[in-house]
């Protein structure tokens, strides 16, 4: 099943299908088959939510969505614990609803970074089910009240106006596709390195849908838009850039862009959680990075970029979840690179990886293995910043709730 999704993964990403090997030229046909059945269900659903025949559930707090066209690797979660901090230094508890795929990988990273903070979390499929059952436990109150005087309390002095334990807001952890709940803010993420693939719907491409979706979005951010990070990767220069952003604004015009990379922080050991080791400490060492997410390039470019003498790759499709017989191939893996360069190489994850299933990595044991802990960054490029986009979501969410009433 792995290979088979490597192989799926490579025609959707592939820019010259005569490259493709006989085997995946042979899939072409079946997939673009079931493209086209998906493209009709896809079409089918938004009828029966334009029609009223399924229901939109609208939740009593605000609602913010942060979502993609395409499968892994566009920065969601960072980009949800980034909203949620914001919420909380503004004195709003929020409450972030997740699917929780792969045993809820993700989750479990966002509850150890949001440790301390007023935020909750719900995991579960039926999100508006999720919700309700956290109203019931926390309590919510409406920023939109009276007590906030009609306006959306986003004021550090405000505090005082709610309860650190009532919800004041909804994060929708990959939400764009999730229909069944009204959201008042929508944010799409997008993969500066990989974009939309071939341009074509699950499973021939890595669209969840049609490029015409981002209408409905109110900000697009362009996640891996460092620059020089691109470059290194896949040679994007600041006119790929700027193709990027035509591309969007062909779409909706007025579609605010920004601009977000992944900054690696520090380092800490996978059988001591509480440890931590600065980037320098794997200078001039020997890597193996293992990782099962989406866009494992931007990973092994990063730990490139330390000054590691050299950076091997395991990849594996995202939320995959590790095995014994993947243990055993890391393994001879690390043999082969310790004959090769005649010391101990240095296995590398990511903090998902962690999350997924931290104890089968201590079966590497004695290996040291080490997860790269990184930070959402907003950059400032043509002059969008972190406050500015700060600022962007509190007046658009003003903006947005001052609407109805």
């Amino acid at each position: 099943m792995e290979k088979l999704r490597e192989l799926v993964n490579e025609i959707a990403y592939a820019r010259d299908h005569t490259k493709l090997s006989t085997l995946q030229r042979s899939l072409t046909p079946v997939l673009s088959f079931a493209s086209s059945l998906y493209r009709v269900a896809l079409s089918f659903r938004h009828c029966l939510y334009r029609f009223g025949l399924f229901r939109k559930h609208w939740l009593p707090v605000p609602v913010i969505s942060v979502g993609n066209l395409t499968w892994g690797g566009n920065g969601k979660t960072p980009m949800v614990e980034f909203i949620a901090r914001w919420l909380s230094d503004s004195g709003i508890s929020p409450l972030i609803l997740t699917r929780g795929y792969a045993g809820g990988d993700e989750a479990r990273m966002l509850e150890r970074h949001l440790f301390g903070t007023p935020t909750k979390i719900g995991v579960g499929a039926n999100r508006a089910a999720i919700a309700a059952c956290c109203f019931e436990r926390y309590g919510y109150i409406d920023p939109r009240s009276s007590t906030c005087d009609h306006k959306l309390c986003l004021d550090k002095n405000v505090e005082s106006h709610l309860n650190s334990e009532k919800i004041g807001a909804v994060i929708l952890d990959d939400g764009m596709q999730h229909w069944s709940l009204q959201r008042d803010l929508e944010i799409v993420m997008v993969n500066g390195l990989m974009l939309w693939g071939n341009g074509q719907l699950l499973p021939l491409g890595p669209l969840r849908e049609p490029l015409t979706a981002l209408r409905r979005a109110d900000a697009a951010v362009i996640h891996y838009a460092d620059l020089n990070l691109c470059f290194v990767i896949k040679q994007v220069s600041e006119q790929n850039l700027k193709d990027i952003e035509f591309m969007m604004r062909e779409v909706k015009e007025s579609l605010p862009i920004f601009y977000t990379r992944m900054t690696p922080s520090h380092f800490f050991e996978v059988a001591n959680i509480n440890s931590k080791l600065p980037l320098e400490a794997l200078c001039d060492a020997i890597i193996l990075c293992v990782s099962a997410i989406g866009s494992a390039n931007a990973f092994v470019n990063a730990m490139e970029k330390i000054g590691a003498s050299y950076v091997d790759r395991l990849d594996f499709s995202d939320h995959h979840v590790f095995q014994a017989t993947d243990v055993e191939m890391i393994r001879r893996r690390l043999g082969e690179l310790e004959d090769k360069f005649g010391s101990q190489p240095v296995i590398v994850i990511t903090e998902k990886d962690y999350d997924r299933d931290s104890e089968i990595l201590k079966h590497l044991h004695p290996c040291k293995v080490l997860a790269l802990c990184s930070v959402l960054q907003v950059l400032s490029h043509k002059g969008c910043t972190e406050n500015g986009f700060r600022k962007f979501l509190e007046e658009l969410l003003r903006v947005k709730l001052a609407g109805p009433n």
